[in-house]
């Protein structure tokens, strides 16, 4: 049983935490940063004027007094270390005095974060009164999973902070729950791991159009935004997980359910009937084959939109422009192609005649309050696939599409992920030097054979992706353009801009390009078995018509090597082990000693 101990701690201890990393975040229940600038800066007032803020309740992890998983107050603590780190300025314009703060200007010296240039800053009274204010805590300790997932349950019962499907989502952790949360993270491009130090939760944010917190998430880049599905707001409060709950649960269980509160609260309900029939159709049906085929139908209706002019899904289907957010027609398209490419085996054979298919085809399904009865939405689901069924053709290797976990979803958020994950992903523009004329760069192969080495030897339980045809200069994708012609597709702060490119400079077909890579990896001296593993999962994707190479590195289950040397990854460098000590250290992530 947890015990629950009082340990009231200063703003500056507080800091020290978070940039040693103790403070971490657990996404299976805990939501983004949502906060508004006036929040947080009504926080900060009351910390100087040293009025009382609620109580923070963190929980001790791994046994011991080493980190502390946030279970109640992220939105303050948040708000507490990015003010301190100048994120945002009191309402007055004032930002905080990081030189007199030892602890954050030494951060802010090691490139961590940056001092705020030519604005007015707060006194060192008030910078005393900030790092000196007591904040009341609370830490369990020894407690279970259970407990901690318990706890914040019943924490947000109280008040109503959270949405629908927050509420839903942290108050049961099982495989459909798991499952949706996986899917919304990938559709939204914010894939991380599921504990995460309170400093990275800014990446895994979503930044309004008009909000400007600096989080790296973009909303109106994210899919459900861009298209018109939803609006910002409603991503910032989880609706996009409420919608593929709603989606997953329809497919897994053969037939749509009800579109309605009561309904999804049923499927969350431990022990409900409801409940019990969704977990044990996913079980039959499998979390990773459902996830695989909402994933690609997505991207073919995203094909759809793209095709000959493109045009957003909001202007597709709807006779007169609006701003209206359409969930429940989209989930109705989505089930129609689900039913025809999963459900029948077969493809799109026309994505323009598609295109047109579908231009106003709101017009023609039932969208009113009676459309949410299992009924009607099966009538609606028919008659989309009535309307849009001949632009599909019997199709082949199907599974092998679908199945084959490079589709685009995947690949925007390998890319986005890469952001945060550095040591385990890797981005490579081509094999082309950037000149008009330039020739093939002979140590590129060479240079990612050593990165996959290195990305191997992180360790038995790592995974890792190597990206050709992206980078992260925007200076190199200006330069693409003027040397190819070729307007690059931004995904967060990376840029693609494809292998197509280069196949076309080269004069060969994008098979024959694809086979270099595929060439020189199989002529490396890379350890036999990381080889055949990584040549097993190369995955050549159109991506846009821009083309893209796909490396996975799968888990090894020992200390890899190209030509008996070793490599590892320092951050985001590929670095030969120089030394027997240094092999050998890295050579015990796998249980083993070499020297």
């Amino acid at each position: 049983m947890a015990d629950l101990a009082s340990q009231p701690t200063s703003v500056q201890t507080i800091y020290s935490w978070y940039r040693e990393g103790k403070l971490l975040v657990n996404r299976r229940y805990q939501r983004k940063l949502v906060w508004t600038l006036e929040e947080k800066q009504k926080l900060i007032e009351s910390f100087l004027k040293k009025y009382p803020v609620p109580a923070i309740l963190l929980a001790e992890r791994d046994g011991g007094p080493a980190t502390y998983e946030i279970i109640d107050g992220l939105q303050r603590l948040h708000s507490i270390v990015s003010f301190i780190e100048n994120a945002f300025p009191l309402m007055d314009g004032r930002y905080f005095h990081v030189d007199l703060f030892p602890t954050a200007k030494a951060a802010a010296d090691e490139g961590r974060f940056s001092k705020a240039k030519d604005v007015a800053l707060v006194g060192a009274k008030e910078v005393s009164t900030l790092l000196d204010y007591s904040l009341a805590m609370s830490v369990m300790r020894n407690a279970s999973d259970g407990e901690i997932n318990d706890v914040f349950d019943r924490i947000n019962t109280y008040g109503h902070r959270l949405s629908d499907q927050e509420r839903r989502q942290a108050g049961v952790q099982n495989e459909f729950s798991s499952t949706v949360r996986n899917l919304a993270s990938l559709l939204r491009g914010d894939v991380s791991l599921d504990i995460l130090p309170l400093e990275s939760m800014p990446s895994i944010s979503i930044d309004l159009p008009m909000s400007n917190h600096g989080y790296e998430v973009k909303a109106d880049e994210v899919f459900w935004v861009n298209q018109g599905v939803l609006r910002s707001t409603d991503l910032r409060d989880s609706l996009d997980e409420q919608y593929i709950a709603d989606i997953v649960a329809c497919i897994v269980g053969g037939e749509p359910i009800e579109r309605s509160k009561d309904a999804l609260d049923e499927i969350y309900v431990k022990g409900a009937s409801e409940s019990d029939r969704i977990l044990s159709a996913l079980e039959v049906y499998g979390a990773n084959k459902v996830t695989d085929e909402i994933k690609f139908c997505i991207g073919e209706v995203l094909k759809v939109c793209n095709a000959g002019q493109p045009v957003k899904l909001r202007s597709l289907i709807f006779p007169k422009t609006n701003t209206n957010a359409f969930p429940s027609i989209f989930a109705v398209l989505l089930i129609a192609f689900h039913e025809l490419i999963v459900g029948e085996g077969k493809k799109v054979a026309d994505y323009e005649g598609l295109q047109k298919a579908l231009e106003n085809i709101s017009s023609r399904i039932e969208a009113g309050r009676k459309a949410t009865a299992p009924e009607e939405r099966r009538k609606n689901v028919n008659a989309v696939k009535g309307i849009i069924g001949s632009n599909f053709v019997k199709g082949t290797k199907l599974a092998e599409e679908i199945y084959s976990n490079h589709t685009a979803v995947d690949i925007e958020s390998v890319i986005r992920r890469s952001e945060i994950e550095l040591a385990n992903y890797e981005l490579k523009q081509g094999l082309l030097v950037l000149e008009p004329n330039g020739a093939e760069d002979p140590k590129m192969i060479a240079k990612v054979v050593k990165t996959i080495c290195a990305v191997a030897n992180i360790g038995p339980k790592s995974t890792g992706k190597i990206s050709i045809g992206v980078t992260d200069k925007k200076a190199d994708a200006d330069r693409i353009k003027k040397i190819d012609g070729i307007d690059a597709k931004k995904i967060g702060k990376r840029f693609v801009v494809g292998v197509n490119r280069e196949a076309d400079r080269l004069g060969i077909s994008v098979e024959k390009y694809f086979a270099k890579w595929k060439d020189g990896i199989k002529k490396s001296g890379l350890s036999p078995v990381l080889r055949d593993d990584v040549l097993s999962n190369m995955d050549f994707n159109s991506f846009y018509g821009l083309g893209l190479i796909a490396i996975s590195v799968p888990p090894q289950k020992e200390l890899s090597y190209v030509d008996d040397e070793v490599y590892w990854r320092n951050g985001d460098s590929t670095e030969r082990a120089t030394t027997s000590k240094q092999v050998a250290g890295i050579a015990l992530r796998f249980g083993s000693s070499a020297g």
